[in-house]
């Protein structure tokens, strides 16, 4: 018998392959990282041994869900800039982070990002945000992939104090000394069109392009940004990126929302790809991006949460469910269906961050990054079908184990690789908050008088 690091077995196994293969009571066989072989549990348990294997009967397996935009120690003000426009979410929020980010903070708000990612069966993210080298630390003791690398953000008073005339030395140094890991690529992020100028943006693209990276950019997030937009340079954010030089393959764009015909067809001719956040576009009263026309053009829409300011939540099956719906208020019922939402969130995330040859799906030679979901509970049977079970009935708490690189980061719903309580308490700490008074409850009013 071959040796194994892991096997995990029994479960119906959704390969989210080119053909949508499942495997019934399946496996999937990982060593040093990456996945060995898929198929049948009878099969290769008998082929191999394993050093730690995961019983997954009577639960599905699927790859892990990869979040292609987020912006993961906003988790510090979570609940702090809620019903209002994303101007008025930038007006209160950006002061705020001023005032108190520092690596430490930021580490403090990644830490409980991590925790809340992996719960989720989130087993990649793609991070814009500043102080990323306190953040990579972070998610590296921690064994989970984290995407991030240099902010541009061209604002009076940045939280890291660098000026953006210092920011593209400072960011060609830091591509230079840093070899990405398996499942990662270097990354740089320039915010918007409307926080840097036309001749930054060519800049920040020029080294991104220097460094093989991708770039990653907010765009056209709801009309008002189109408008400031248009005011500021004579178009609109999409057609100044195109005019610019600054789409194409190895271009994410965050949001994209309030796109015209034109637009689209220029996403597609450029190979540039989406990130779609349903839950913050919906909740900032942004709008409902064109997803449907997005991949009818042929433009990769991957799926995002966007942070947990704007969208209170990490959960990225939530952001499958709401993909699945949102877009049928137009009345197709069949506009983005529950396999669709879920390849979103998996391989077409991949596909989106250009890692799509090393993840997003459970096939030999690829990461062995997958999650194991529960289906014991009420409300996920009888299980009919896999992908609707996911897209419309599963929640990030009927995740039952995460693994990232073959490493078991929760098994049975514990996390092995980050202590919850300490990353509670280390964000309350950061924020100043404090801890949650218990509960009121008969038991512990001895001596009140309780009526019942």
């Amino acid at each position: 018998m071959l040796p194994l690091d892991l096997l995990v077995h029994g479960g119906d196994v959704l390969t989210v392959d080119a053909s949508g293969t499942v495997v019934p009571d399946g496996a999937v066989a990982v060593r040093a990282g990456e996945i060995v072989e898929v198929g049948p549990a009878a099969r290769l348990r008998a082929a191999y041994t394993a050093t730690e294997e995961i019983d997954a009967r009577g639960c599905l397996v699927l790859p892990g869900l990869i979040n292609t935009h987020t912006h993961l120690a906003m988790t510090l003000l979570r609940g702090s800039a809620d019903d209002l426009t994303l101007q008025g979410f930038l007006e209160r929020v950006i002061p705020r982070e001023a005032e108190l980010l520092s690596p430490e903070t930021v580490a403090a708000g990644i830490r409980a990002a991590i925790a809340e990612s992996i719960r989720g069966g989130v087993t990649a993210a793609l991070d814009m945000y500043w102080f990323h080298e306190a953040a990579e630390e972070v998610a590296r003791a921690a064994g989970w992939r984290l995407l991030t690398g240099p902010t541009f953000m061209d604002v009076p008073e940045p939280p890291d104090g660098r000026p953006y005339a210092d920011r593209l030395g400072w960011a060609d140094a830091h591509l230079a000394a840093r070899t990405p890991a398996p499942g990662t690529r270097p990354v740089v992020f320039a915010h918007s069109a409307y926080t840097l100028a036309p001749e930054q943006l060519t800049a920040i693209a020029s080294l991104a392009r220097a460094h093989g990276a991708l770039l990653h950019l907010h765009a056209a997030e709801n009309s008002t940004e189109v408008a400031t937009v248009t005011e500021l340079h004579g178009m609109r954010p999409v057609e100044l990126l195109d005019s610019l030089g600054v789409l194409g393959p190895d271009t994410l764009l965050a949001h994209a929302v309030d796109l015209t015909d034109a637009e689209i067809t220029a996403l597609a001719r450029t190979g540039t790809a989406v990130a779609h956040c349903p839950v913050s576009n919906l909740k900032l009263g942004c709008g409902i991006a064109r997803v449907p026309d997005l991949t009818a053009a042929g433009v990769t829409v991957g799926l995002g949460t966007d942070g947990a300011v704007s969208s209170n939540t990490l959960d990225l099956l939530g952001a499958v469910r709401m993909a699945a719906l949102v877009h049928k208020a137009g009345g197709d019922p069949t506009a983005v269906g529950a396999e669709q939402a879920v390849r979103m969130a998996t391989i077409e995330s991949a596909r989106a961050l250009g890692l799509g040859e090393q993840l997003g799906s459970l096939e030999p030679g690829k990461r062995a990054d997958l999650v194991v979901v529960g289906l014991d509970r009420p409300h996920l049977a009888p299980p009919h079908d896999p992908y609707s079970t996911l897209a419309y009935a599963a929640g990030a708490a009927d995740v039952r184990d995460t693994v990232v690189d073959g490493r078991v980061l929760m098994r049975e719903w514990t996390l092995r690789t980050v202590d919850e309580r300490q990353a509670v308490r280390g964000l309350r700490d950061a924020v100043g908050a404090p801890l949650p008074r218990p509960r009121t409850t008969p038991e512990n009013l001895t001596g009140k008088n309780v009526s019942t």
